[in-house]
């Protein structure tokens, strides 16, 4: 039933083919025109799991207290201590600035000079107390002695002042929205803002600025991701020199490169017109499914030279491929789509535009690379030359096709000793890639490097302050008015010590904590007092200096988050601290009162590392369930699926091994090319296997199939093995960090998976249809 099909589109394509050319063409200029309008757009949202429980607590009581999506900037005097003039006028200026920057959360600005910055001190006519910075201010000797005694009267000390006095911070919460547009707020313009007007404006000689939180961050990425564009341009050059020493024709190369770059076209097109731009971590995606279109581009050369080599025209030999390639092609592309697809069961934003903007862009390979392409080479006159060199291979080529046949004898024993390799290789594969973490295995933002000026900003506050935007918030549901009940408050506090007692929990912050302080001072400041009063009144007494601006509970006192600011957050910090957290729910919580995971942002981190570990294996289960009926309903055998199948399994499970070993963790930016991975190398199998399959149904013995299909396909597979990895080995040099680690991950997934299509597969070949000289079935 397939193969009439074929027959109808092929005569329909082949006898319009001006009618063809010219729809893609006016298509293309259309889809051009609307990539005009792509804008690169990033959101905060879109980078967490809005579903899982950890962010129903988060977005339930995000308007009460500070959410995730927080900016720190910290103004630092290069030499010597803040206390002078020049510190403390852009102190000023840098609180001001921040405070007039659109989507910035005016009422959570908080540095020395905002009103809710305030002292506390006992004297003998009992409470004394005012702003850090008085109203009437002047950063002379007097007046900058006097701001130094207040500062240590306010317990702010590690908070808004670093712990050697040479800093201090301005912090603010972000809005989802601008309040001067009313639209969703750009991170990546407020990211410029910050950086040009804050950091550009103020730093000088004397005072560095230094600026954390994740608008910043992924700011800087989109700085970074701008290279993307020159890498795309080298991998261009790369491709084209190869592909013209594979065709031995300018023409040749440039019709399979042309037809590659019209897909990104498309891709590119089709986004704004469903609605999304394209965001930083997504980037990359475009080249990949450039290498997809040009890895199909080379192999319907390829089809098309040995055609044209036995004496039909272009037409012919144009058709001819066409009917070979559509079915063996169009599957692998197909298992492409559906597994990029696949993806979208991961309940992240980003990730899931990563799906869609990956399967529009390889569905449209189909059309480019499988159907226009052929029409175009219809057009080709062939030089006896060019004829020639495509349909003769060098004695190279034959040599190791020779060589590599011999994967398929099995009464050699090769076929066994590879199927035995490729178990031990699967078993030490399989050990490492359940070592494999999930989060970041390092401090500061894993998307940047290390010596980034971001990641260098967040070891300097980490370093020199005991918060950061390291911070787990646990949030404390009970009763209204419970922070007058001992029962509670006293839960709160004991939950509070033994959270802080967990390795990577720097400090930690309460109502509960704060009132102790509060208690002590009402009683002459003995420390003896530090505890928390057992009646009502005396708690009263001790929560009514704390308001709730301060963030440490809501207007009612029934909700009062822990605050636990971290050392890092790496994977195995919050792990741990996720862990002490849990079991300390189980000790402390009761009917009236609930310890809720989580907000902040390294709550946001939780929450996302656990949707990750969990989408992993829905997502391969998916990505596999679909390779494997997409195979079956093209090679209708079960033992050739298996052939496909089994080498790409063993290379996605080394893949997450050197994963381990090189430190890379499973993160929303590298789960995705575990499925991309998958994705990509299933064409390597499903071009080799649908070839031999053709002289298997004959009973040919399979070491003449596979030297068939080598002859046919092999020079073409293992260029475009080659061509693909040497394009995305040039992301080793690229100034974003995760760009580094998908590149290492896709070189070696294109080259191992190549490799593991010419020697794993007709090993197994060999053993699947062992007696195949005496049965005539696939």
């Amino acid at each position: 039933m397939i193969t009439p099909a074929i027959d109808v589109v092929e005569r329909i394509v082949f006898r319009n083919r001006l009618l063809v050319i010219s729809l893609f063409v006016l298509a293309t200029l259309a889809l051009l025109y609307s990539a005009t309008n792509l804008r690169m757009a990033a959101a905060f949202t879109k980078n967490i799991p809005l579903a899982h429980d950890y962010m129903q607590t988060y977005v339930k009581h995000q308007k009460d207290f500070a959410g995730a999506n927080s900016v720190m900037v910290t103004v630092t005097a290069r030499d010597g201590d803040m206390f002078n003039e020049e510190f403390f006028t852009v102190l000023r200026q840098v609180h001001d600035q921040l405070y007039f920057i659109p989507g910035v959360s005016r009422s959570s600005v908080q540095s020395l000079y905002s009103p809710g910055t305030r002292f506390t001190e006992v004297v003998e006519d009992g409470f004394s107390g005012g702003p850090v910075v008085p109203a009437d201010f002047q950063p002379n000797e007097n007046g900058l002695a006097r701001v130094k005694s207040n500062i240590g009267k306010a317990n702010i000390v590690g908070r808004l002042v670093a712990n050697n006095y040479n800093s201090a911070m301005v912090k603010a919460s972000l809005q989802e929205f601008n309040p001067d547009t009313g639209e969703k707020l750009d991170t990546l313009a407020l990211a410029g803002q910050l950086e040009q007007e804050i950091r550009q404006q103020f730093e000088t000689d004397n005072i560095s600025i230094e600026i954390i939180g994740f608008s910043k961050m992924i700011g800087d990425v989109a700085e970074g991701a701008k290279s993307v564009v020159l890498f795309f341009a080298i991998a261009l050059v790369i491709t084209a020199i190869m592909v013209y020493f594979f065709s031995h024709s300018l023409l040749l190369t440039l019709l399979p490169l042309c037809c590659s770059i019209m897909a990104v076209i498309w891709q590119l097109g089709t986004l704004p017109l469903l609605g999304f731009g394209i965001d930083p971590m997504s980037v990359l995606v475009p080249f990949l499914v450039f290498a997809i279109g040009v890895s199909h581009g080379v192999q319907m050369i390829n089809a098309m030279g040995a055609s044209v080599a036995q004496g039909i025209s272009s037409k012919e030999a144009a058709q001819l491929s066409f009917r070979r390639l559509l079915l063996p092609g169009g599957i692998a592309l197909l298992s492409d789509t559906i597994g990029f697809l696949t993806i979208l069961s991961i309940d992240i934003g980003i990730i899931r535009e990563l799906a869609i903007t990956a399967s529009v862009g390889v569905a449209v390979i189909i059309l480019t690379n499988l159907l226009l392409l052929p029409v175009l080479l219809s057009y080709v006159k062939f030089s006896p030359k060019t004829i020639k060199k495509l349909s003769t291979p060098s004695p190279i080529a034959l040599k190791l096709w020779d060589k590599i046949a011999v994967c398929s004898n099995l009464k050699s024993g090769v076929p066994v000793v590879i199927i035995g390799l490729s178990v031990v290789l699967f078993a030490i594969g399989y050990w490492q890639a359940g070592q494999m973490r999930i989060g970041s295995f390092k401090p500061g933002a894993p998307a940047l490097h290390a010596d980034s000026r971001y990641n260098l900003d967040t070891a300097f506050i980490t370093a020199n302050y005991a918060i950061t935007t390291d911070v787990m918030t646990i949030i404390v549901e009970t009763d209204d008015q419970a922070c007058a009940n001992y029962q509670v408050m006293s839960a709160i506090d004991n939950f509070q010590w033994q959270v802080q007692q967990v390795e990577g929990v720097q400090s930690a912050i309460s109502l509960a904590s704060v009132a102790k302080l509060y208690n002590a001072a009402f009683n002459e400041g003995n420390p003896k007092w530090r505890l928390l009063p057992r009646n009502e009144a005396g708690l009263v007494q001790a929560i009514s200096q704390i308001s709730t601006s301060s963030g440490l509970l809501n207007a009612g006192c029934s909700v009062m988050p822990v605050y636990l600011f971290l050392s890092d957050h790496t994977a195995e910090t919050i792990e741990r601290v996720v862990a002490s957290v849990k079991e300390a729910q189980q000790q402390y919580g009761a009917d009236n009162i609930a310890f809720k995971l989580a907000s902040g942002p390294v709550g946001v981190m939780a929450a996302t590392n656990e949707a990750v570990a969990s989408a992993q294996l829905p997502m391969m289960l998916y990505v596999y369930g679909a390779v494997i009926i997409l195979c079956l309903l093209s090679f209708r055998s079960v033992r050739a699926t298996a052939a496909v199948v089994v080498p790409l399994f063993l290379v996605s499970t080394l893949a997450q091994g050197l994963m381990t070993q090189l430190g890379i963790g499973l993160t929303v930016s590298t789960l995705p090319v575990i499925a991309l991975g998958v994705g990509i190398g299933v064409d390597y199998g499903i071009y080799i296997l649908s070839t031999m399959s053709e002289k298997i149904r004959q009973g040919v013995a399979i070491q003449t199939a596979y030297r068939h299909a080598l002859a046919e396909r092999g020079s073409a597979v293992l260029f475009t093995g080659i061509t693909l990895a040497v394009g995305v080995s040039t992301w080793f040099v690229s100034p974003l960090k995760y760009q580094v680690d998908m590149g290492i991950l896709l070189t070696f997934m294109f080259l191992v998976n190549m490799l593991a299509a010419v020697v794993v597969l007709p090993a197994l070949a060999a053993i699947f249809w062992r007696n195949n000289e005496q049965t005539n079935r696939l």
